[in-house]
């Protein structure tokens, strides 16, 4: 472990404390004013995250840049931030996505501006929180603090159903993350009854603790604190079937809600798979590894089916992320170095390519006010730099060599075969599956006959929203090109936990 100062609470806490508080400070309506802040705030802490990978330690696999503070000691809870390359690789995608965020909802929110900044902002430090979270108990203060602005940001400048979805999604991740807390107090009451005989939720005081098994499910607690644990994490990713919450909360959601929610929080899901239940619980993880695998395969399938039969651009991209989640947990189940590497490659991958797609389809329907395929047609014709943009998001979501999706589904496919090979098999057929859907919303809204009058008109990508495409773009094609920079960050930590 390396100490660096406040690095990571500069970063985790800018955007809730130092944002929030200027934001506060501004007028009720001055809303360019609120947007600006949140604009500088996500650029600030970009900038504190491309600092932590300038000095990043590569060779490191434990956590760097500490920082521990005593909290509620009689309890064992304790503030302890630390970055290993698993979570540094998240924490920049998070703080790229975020100004991207910022600018996709410059025009498109006009009401209650400032509460919605105020909501990304309070969002932003839960997710990096809770990536860099090393106490059990504070990752889940992380964990709920994400919960109420995401309601509100679906709730109040969603769509038609935004109540209905705002309040499932709710009812959805609720439902996990209480089961959760009790999870996790069974661990840190388990540390209390070890020799150390004091309660503590420390990742690494909990990590050296020998979970018991058992016959059967109801008597084995370590099968029992895992399912608890995935449970959680699972209707997070979304696992199949517990995907129901995730299209509703799509389609309602703003542009930028479903750009956080895609690029982000579902990452957290299998995040928590990596960072929690297979080091935590490696019995209950090798016990439960067909399911898992068995449902990230129905997932990659029945998740592309479900793409290919939508009508609404967006609910097809919703749907798909219901699909590409599934290789995303078929590459950590496949339980070797090279799978998992392409598991949070893939995170970050589809990150990207998800976020773009929602902001695309948020640029659509600003000018047309509807998302249905009949309404479209010809667009190559009058939004040149749209279609670019578009193609170049598609191809990569589809894994075209040479873009960042077919690194993560190569690395995922090649390590899974060892231990999965039927899985990666039927699996396979997801991809093509994948190409069907993609390529059909292309062939429909780009080179179809131009028959609708209201689209001969529309506006090509204005400067804002080539500004917020650019950077997804380039990194779509920086990943595919050379995805060894970004690999090697987490390399040293996923071998350390895989043992490879």
């Amino acid at each position: 472990m390396r100490l660096s100062g406040m690095l990571l609470s500069a970063l985790v806490l800018t955007p809730g404390t130092v944002g929030l508080v200027l934001l506060l400070l501004t007028p009720r309506n001055a809303k360019s004013l609120h947007r600006w802040v949140g604009m500088l705030t996500s650029l600030a802490t970009l900038g504190l995250a491309l600092l932590a990978w300038s000095r990043f330690d590569i060779s490191d696999p434990g956590f760097q840049f500490v920082e521990v503070r005593t909290w509620l000691p009689s309890l064992g809870i304790s503030y302890r931030l630390g970055m290993d390359g698993i979570a540094l690789v998240l924490v920049l995608l998070t703080a790229l996505l975020q100004p991207v965020v910022m600018l996709s909802s410059w025009k498109q929110i006009d009401d209650k501006v400032k509460g919605y900044v105020a909501s990304m902002l309070i969002l932003e430090t839960g997710m990096l929180g809770a990536f860099l979270a090393t106490d059990l108990f504070l990752f889940y203060v992380f964990w709920e603090l994400m919960l109420l602005p995401m309601y509100f940001i679906i709730g109040v400048w969603g769509g038609e159903r935004r109540v209905y979805a705002a309040v499932k999604f709710v009812i959805f991740t609720l439902a996990g993350s209480l089961l959760m807390l009790v999870g996790i107090l069974y661990l840190g009451s388990l540390h209390k009854a070890s020799p150390a005989g004091v309660w503590s939720f420390a990742f690494e005081d909990i990590a050296k603790l020998t979970i018991p098994g058992g016959a059967g499910f109801w008597h084995n607690p370590q099968l029992l604190a895992f399912s608890v644990f995935a449970l959680a994490f699972a209707i997070k990713v979304p696992v199949w079937p517990l995907h129901t919450w995730l299209p509703d909360a799509h389609v309602e959601a703003p542009t930028g809600g479903s750009i956080i929610l895609a690029g982000v929080l579902l990452k957290l899901g299998t995040f928590g798979f990596l960072r929690y239940c297979r080091p935590l619980f490696p019995e209950a993880w090798q016990a439960a590894t067909p399911l898992f695998v068995t449902l990230a395969v129905i997932a990659i399938i029945v998740g592309a089916l479900v793409a290919y039969a939508q009508k609404d651009i967006k609910k097809l991209v919703a749907y798909s992320s219901v699909s590409h989640m599934g290789f995303v947990m078929l590459g950590l189940f496949g339980g070797t170095v090279t799978s998992t590497q392409g598991a949070l490659l893939q995170m970050v991958n589809h990150g990207l390519s998800s976020g773009a797609l929602f902001l695309l389809v948020g640029v659509i329907y600003d000018r047309r006010h509807t998302r249905l395929f009949e309404d479209f047609g010809g667009l190559a014709k009058v939004m040149p730099l749209y279609t670019a943009a578009f193609m170049i998001t598609t191809l990569s979501s589809i894994g075209l060599p040479g873009l960042n999706g077919f690194v993560g589904e190569l690395l995922i496919f090649l390590g899974s075969f060892k231990t999965q090979p039927v899985a990666v098999i039927i699996a396979a057929t997801g991809v093509v599956l994948g190409a069907v859907y993609m390529l059909t919303v292309v062939q429909r809204v780009f080179w179809n006959p131009l028959v609708h009058e209201a689209n001969r008109g529309l506006e090509d990508l204005t400067w804002r929203e080539v500004t917020a495409f650019a950077p997804l773009g380039l990194a779509m094609i920086w990943i595919g090109v050379y995805p060894l920079p970004l690999l090697s960050l987490s390399e040293a930590a996923i071998r350390r936990l895989i043992g490879g």
